[in-house]
């Protein structure tokens, strides 16, 4: 299910398709008023960032502003593991994203040289109230479709959605999230995921709280399908780490993560790195190769107990 309910296709780091979904710093507040918690989907995205992406191959994107509200790429990947292929990605934007005016949409799609599809689409209904849908495809065969409408208040946001509904075959998957700001720090919630078809019928609940220090934040979820911690803390202005737990009751698999992400602005440059209880180390350096308006991106993951190597470069232009 979580392969259901968490697509992203963009090629760049930002992990969620749509800005709007990043929550607003909380430790900003100053008029006394609890803030809004922002998404569900966003409660361990502090940490996530830090660790690097895994990079596999030889990638190109090429990045083209057409407008300001549209925008296409390309991303060319030549890879030894997996088939190469090239996607087509395109955005088409509010011609402002902090503009107050919501009646505009935003649409997000891809598709690559097999024939399979991502595509997003946001509508902003009212000030506080959006919709969300998500299509995938896997070359001619539809894969994944889901709508979400989401409901932000001052200080709790509540979500409601709905992912593969199949009249005929009596299936359906169905998720609801909660948060509410106790405190300017603390953030309570939970998730309930139903789901039916017509050999099983059940559901999961899983409880979420964050705490927010001025330069740190704290996650957990914990329910019946397992458990998922991670810390997240800012050293300085260039030193970021987040440690990342998670356990699965369904696969019986538990990992330790430990991310750091390095900017050394001096030289146009940013490091992320990462070790895990599965004996894997990795890193990637992006080097912005100024003047040009491109990114130079290395990396290189070693899997010590499975004996594998994997080396990346990409060039990212735009």
């Amino acid at each position: 299910m979580g392969s259901v309910l968490a697509l992203s296709s963009r090629p760049g780091r930002q992990n969620s398709p749509f800005p709007q979904d990043r929550p607003p710093s909380r430790w900003d507040k100053r008029d006394g008023r609890l803030p809004n918690p922002g998404s569900f989907d966003g409660l361990h995205r502090n940490c996530k960032d830090v660790f690097p992406q895994q990079v596999e191959g030889v990638k190109m994107i090429i990045n083209k502003t057409l407008s300001s509200f549209f925008k296409v790429s390309h991303t060319f990947h030549l890879s030894a593991v997996a088939p190469s292929n090239y996607r087509f990605h395109v955005e088409y934007l509010q011609s402002d994203i902090d503009s107050k005016e919501t009646s505009s949409p935003m649409l997000i799609g891809e598709m690559d040289s097999s024939g399979s599809l991502n595509a997003h689409s946001l509508f902003h209904l009212t000030e506080r109230i959006r919709a969300k849908a998500v299509f995938q495809t896997q070359q001619s065969q539809f894969v994944t479709w889901q709508f979400e409408t989401e409901y932000r208040g001052s200080d709790f946001t509540a979500a409601v959605t709905m992912a593969n509904p199949d009249v005929l075959r009596e299936s359906v998957i169905m998720v609801a999230h909660f948060l509410q700001s106790v405190s300017p720090q603390l953030v309570l919630g939970g998730e309930l995921v139903y789901h039916r078809g017509r050999a099983e019928e059940g559901g999961i609940l899983t409880l979420a709280g964050q705490y927010s220090g001025p330069n740190w934040v704290a996650t957990v979820n914990a329910g019946k399908g397992g458990a998922h911690a991670s810390y997240y803390h800012r050293a300085n202005k260039q030193i970021q780490v987040g440690v990342e737990f998670e356990a699965s009751t369904r696969t019986q698999e538990t990992t330790f993560s430990f991310g750091y992400q390095m900017e050394l602005p001096e030289a146009n440059m940013t490091f992320r790195g990462m070790l895990d209880s599965r004996c894997i180390i990795g890193g990637v350096l992006e080097k912005r190769l100024c003047p040009l308006p491109a990114t130079l991106i290395m990396g290189a993951f070693v899997n010590h107990r499975g004996d594998k190597l994997q080396v990346g470069l990409g060039v990212n232009v735009g």
